[in-house]
């Protein structure tokens, strides 16, 4: 009689009689998808060898995400609010937002407990939902000639795009192996849309506060996941969705919805599933300190436009259709 695999991670049964189960044990990722083309190879072969020669592996050990535990980067820390804002109305919307936050964690654990990639996939599948959600509003607001800031929606569909690969990858490891699991995910980024477009109308530093606290939660949800299970993580492949997003010659979007950074500052290292959760990970950090820039109104940069805003300042001053909220782009297209 064969013996079940005790790691949530295990790729292979313990016979060849006994067939994995999807909800309960993992395959490894390559059982899935079968080998890698050829070409694939050479040309991750080549991308890493160039990586190398430039030194850039060294420089992503020396410039990887710091834990959002630091300073200035917590979820609890004071927002500067705009003038028309007062203290105790960003600690409302700040209380409320964890508060919701919590509890949609504690759903979660509850429903998948220790399924990782189940879990995983249903928030990469939650996850993308607000970028979404800001580009649909911010549209509609440049349909009416409210807002003319390209750096939002650029900086935000590079955030999509980034969520987009997390659910190809987890999608691939086998996390949406179960019906239901996909109803619950897609349930529930159906119903978040709506709710996220509502608040980013009624107030886009709540919402953006919203989206940090989401980020800071699948921060740490993969970063535990790290620790728990190094070892076995470090001997299974990568998946091939992950190297065709993170060894890719083309990163500028990679680049572009990592707001704090310089753009080609950081180059993801793939040699094991270990170095893909480790990346995943630190793209959440970036996320997280994305939205947080984004709290102040008129403060996010594309990292691709930044030196040109520095050689010019003029191209930087937040132009006359810019607005917070549904209520404040009425106003002010009122009174032009």
């Amino acid at each position: 009689m064969a013996v079940a695999s005790t790691s949530p991670l295990s790729a292979k049964p313990t016979t060849a009689t006994s067939p994995p189960t999807p909800a309960f044990g993992f395959l490894a990722p390559r059982s899935r998808r079968g080998r890698a083309t050829a070409w694939r190879s050479l040309l991750v072969e080549a991308i890493r060898t160039q990586r190398e020669k430039q030194g850039t592996e060294g420089h992503f050990e020396e410039s990887a995400a710091a834990p959002l535990d630091g300073v200035g980067v917590g979820a609890d820390d004071p927002v500067v609010p705009s003038s028309d804002a007062s203290d105790w109305v960003v600690k409302l919307e700040q209380s409320f937002n964890i508060f919701a936050t919590d509890s949609v964690i504690m759903v979660l654990k509850g429903v998948y407990r220790d399924r990782y990639y189940a879990r995983f996939f249903a928030l990469e599948t939650i996850a993308r939902v607000p970028y979404f959600a800001f580009i649909s509003v911010l549209h509609m607001y440049s349909t009416f000639g409210w807002w003319r800031r390209a750096d939002y929606i650029k900086v935000h569909f590079a955030q999509s795009w980034n969520e987009f690969h997390h659910l190809l990858i987890m999608e691939e490891l086998g996390g949406n192996s179960l019906w239901i699991d996909c109803f619950l995910a897609r349930f529930m980024a159906f119903f978040y849309y709506f709710v996220t477009v509502a608040m980013y109308m009624l107030s886009p530093r709540m919402a953006y506060h919203f989206s940090e606290c989401v980020e800071r939660h699948a921060y740490s949800t993969y970063d535990e996941f790290l620790k728990l299970h190094e070892e076995e993580l470090k001997r299974l492949p990568a998946p091939e969705a992950a190297l065709e997003y993170y060894l890719n010659e083309d990163l500028y979007l990679f680049d572009e919805f990592q707001a704090s950074r310089s753009p080609g500052s950081r180059r993801p290292k793939i040699d094991n599933l270990y170095d893909v959760f480790v990346n995943i990970r630190d793209d959440e950090a970036e996320h997280c300190k994305t939205m947080k820039t984004c709290q102040t109104h008129g403060n996010l940069r594309s990292p691709h436009s930044t030196q040109n805003c520095l050689e010019a300042d003029t191209e930087c001053v937040i132009p006359e259709n810019d607005c917070e909220g549904i209520v404040d782009c009425v106003k002010k297209s009122l009174t032009k």
